[in-house]
């Protein structure tokens, strides 16, 4: 590397941060929060694509800096982040790039191939899955490292695309503990859905997006016949807007479900707590999920929990030790495990242990674990090298 390099400078290439939250902004905004406590010194510039400004007050006390992206026209946005990432690195000479998302690993490849600056790459979920572009399968190969947060997102690269597994090393998501307790079903809420205590409820937290089908929650409406045949105080809630709405309406009228399911669309942050504490199951029998941030905030809440057995899922629930996989193909399936769960006979009794799911979420996936896994695994070798 060139010796203009700073000894203690990050560069980080991120997607957006703040005026939108899905879930890689989540998890971008933890892994910076972490680095800047477990790194004090560390001078880190976030180069930001799709943001148009940032809260300055929240990174005061800290050595970091941002140049944002988003004031300009859209069809300028990815030809001016590239040209200003780059740039930026040429002239700051950084001891690590870390790419954000692998849209940008294609720059930091040729940067790599023509400074030596070294670059690790986030993948996520589908991002990462039969990925076609020759650029991006050069760029995941010429990675330093690559920073996966599942065990299946890391499988599927090693199969589809070759990669050393001793180069993928996992970060898996995490979670603020802190807003997701046990308590009883809120009273406001029963009321506010037409609901009792009688009720059984379902729930799915997400987007419902028409792009984002791979949720579920159109198979759990399918399976409801079936579940409702044995537990007719079946209730299912969805949270979460988007526009797959109008084909879940249509879909819930076809089978006659109108009183059996409620879209209950946007919920602020303030009542996420309640809705998971709500509901007797939380259900999403997804087949494209990166891994899933709202299977780990019900089970801090202590609750049953279901998901899908092929895609990150599968490591939220820590291979069904601390929930439900089921086949999200086989709506027959996700009827009879939704059955057995509610009936109280699925065979592994931790799902009834609210304290137990609560514990066990928190040590695997708390933040403090995601700031040790960070420090001690990931970044630490590579930005204290002499």
């Amino acid at each position: 590397m060139s010796q203009s390099s700073e000894p203690n400078s990050l560069h980080l290439w991120f997607p957006n941060l703040f005026e939108f939250k899905g879930g890689i902004q989540v998890y971008l905004g933890d892994l910076l929060q972490a680095l800047t406590k477990a790194f004090p010194t560390l001078s880190i510039t976030v180069h930001d694509k799709l943001d148009c400004s940032y809260p300055a007050q929240d990174w005061q006390q800290h050595s970091v800096s941002f140049v944002t992206y988003g004031h300009q026209f859209n069809w300028l946005k990815t030809l001016h982040f590239a040209l200003g990432i780059a740039i930026s690195a040429l002239k700051q000479r950084p001891k690590l790039v870390l790419c954000g998302h692998l849209n940008f690993a294609p720059v930091a490849y040729w940067l790599n191939h023509f400074t030596g600056i070294p670059y690790w790459i986030l993948v996520y979920g589908v991002d990462a899955w039969e990925v076609e572009s020759l650029m991006k399968k050069k760029a995941l190969q010429g990675a330093a490292k690559i920073i996966s947060i599942s065990n299946y997102t890391r499988d599927r690269l090693i199969s589809e695309q070759g990669i050393n597994p001793e180069k993928i090393v996992l970060l898996p998501v995490t979670f603020d503990a802190s807003r997701f307790r046990i308590s009883p079903k809120p009273s406001y809420l029963l009321q506010r859905y037409g609901l009792s205590s009688q009720n059984l409820i379902i729930l799915m937290v997400g987007r419902l997006d028409s792009n984002e089908r791979h949720k579920g929650y159109d198979k759990v409406i399918q399976a409801l016949p079936e579940i409702i045949a044995k537990l007719p105080t079946v209730h299912y809630l969805i949270v979460g807007k988007g526009d797959d709405k109008e084909r879940i309406e249509q879909l819930v009228q076809s089978l006659d479900l109108q009183s059996y399911v409620t879209l209950a669309g946007f919920v602020p942050d303030a009542e996420l707590c309640d809705h998971y504490n709500l509901c007797d199951l939380f259900a999403m029998p997804s087949k494209g999920e990166g891994f899933g941030i709202v299977y780990l905030e019900a089970l801090a809440c202590g609750k049953p929990t279901l998901g899908g057995n092929c895609d990150g899922a599968v490591d939220a629930l820590c291979d069904g030790e601390i929930g439900a996989l089921v086949d999200p193909y086989d709506v027959k399936a996700i009827a009879e495990t939704v059955t057995q769960i509610l009936e109280g006979t699925y065979p592994n009794s931790t799902v009834y242990q609210p304290e137990l799911l609560r514990k066990k979420v928190i040590s695997t996936y708390g933040y403090k674990k995601f700031q040790e896994t960070l420090s001690k695994h990931l970044i630490f070798t590579t930005l204290n090298k002499s």
